[in-house]
């Protein structure tokens, strides 16, 4: 159960501020408010309306009971993994994971998802490579052997939420929550390409399945399985059987597998399709024409668009009669942050993904 202190540590880090700021801003001194933040110094009601002032949330907020979370076990490795990532990146990522997993607990008070697929969980130890976990997860799930034409939709079938968020401007794709009794989460950068970004989901599903704890092998297992999952071996074999090995042919499979020129290039080479000389003279073409940061536009396609969490916010006013007002006031987040988090759609709901518990 979260504590004033936990939430007020929380609300520090969704603003990306520090203990000195934070102090400074509540004007108390920095070895106070650490003590505060660790429950060792007690703050009255007046402290809580001006905590609520500076980190632009509802007094409400910390009155919020929930367990509050570190970071998931993939976003340990982004440190390490991505320069562009600061400690600060990851607080505030994980702070906010933190306050949607509140709300998801609250919006799924009242509906039950309709989960059509089982989400395996696959100890990557006891296969012989992430491939062929990939593998295993597509015969599972009886999925065709051609390309995945939405995939936000399969894992969402298998009971995983999909949301999107701008990271506050981290250089982060994707990340996965996955929080005990709860469906797991994962949020998506809507401001990446779409071929990245689906790769992106495909990776967190790998780490859904393969990874419970942090291993020096995990990014690069999720990248394995992602790369097959989204472009199977046998198939990858096909595509290249008897074609004349070039970027025109990267550039034409890419719209339809939905991955990107490198990441088909990337999987031609993990399988010996292409030698070394090839596919160094393939990444030459592509960096030369400063594709590795933004491939052709001509070849962009849309993001697949994820249904089952605007259909929950939906749900909550169109069939159980709350006004947005009320879901704001159980958010513990302002207006502006809510919508933020949840931009309303008003087109019509897609089919019926849950059920209303009386």
């Amino acid at each position: 159960m979260a504590t004033k202190g936990t939430l007020l540590r929380l609300a520090r880090h969704l603003r990306g501020f520090t203990q000195t700021k934070s102090a400074e801003k509540l004007g108390v001194a920095q070895a106070v408010y650490s003590r505060m933040e660790n429950d060792i110094v007690e703050f009255d009601d007046k402290l809580i309306s001006k905590a609520a002032t500076v980190f632009e949330v509802p007094v409400d907020f910390f009155d919020i009971t929930d367990t509050v979370y570190g970071p998931p076990v993939s976003v340990h490795t982004m440190l390490r993994g991505n320069s562009q990532v600061t400690a600060r990146d990851v607080e505030m990522i994980t702070a906010e994971l933190n306050i949607r997993l509140f709300h998801l607990r609250r919006f799924l008070e009242n509906v039950e998802l309709n989960r059509t697929l089982e989400l395996p969980r696959l100890d990557v130890e006891m296969f012989d490579s992430p491939s062929a976990i990939a593998d295993m997860v597509r015969l599972h799930w009886q999925m065709p052997e051609g390309p995945i034409s939405n995939l936000t939709r399969v894992l969402e079938r298998a009971g995983i939420i999909v949301g999107y968020s701008d990271f506050h401007g981290a250089g982060v794709s994707g990340v996965t929550f996955a929080a005990p009794g709860q469906p797991p989460l994962i949020l998506l950068n809507p401001n990446h390409p779409a071929d990245r970004v689906r790769f992106t989901l495909a990776h967190e599903l790998g780490h859904l399945v393969m990874h419970r704890f942090p291993t020096p092998e995990m990014e690069s297992e999720a990248n394995e399985f992602a790369s097959v999952f989204l472009f199977p071996r046998k198939a990858l074999q096909e595509a290249f059987r008897g074609r004349k090995l070039s970027l025109s042919l990267l550039a034409a499979l890419k719209p339809e597998w939905k991955m990107s020129m490198q990441g088909i290039l990337y999987a031609a080479q993990r399988e010996n399709i292409v030698t070394k000389n090839q596919a160094k003279y393939l990444w030459t073409q592509i960096s030369s024409r400063g594709w590795k940061t933004r491939e052709p536009a001509s070849l962009d396609f849309e993001h697949d668009p994820a249904s089952v969490l605007p259909t929950i916010i939906k749900t909550q006013i169109e069939d159980l009669g709350f006004a947005k007002s009320d879901l704001v006031k159980l958010s513990g987040i302002h207006e502006k942050e809510f919508d933020r988090l949840y931009p309303f759609d008003n087109t019509p709901s897609p089919l019926p993904r849950l059920r209303i518990i009386n």
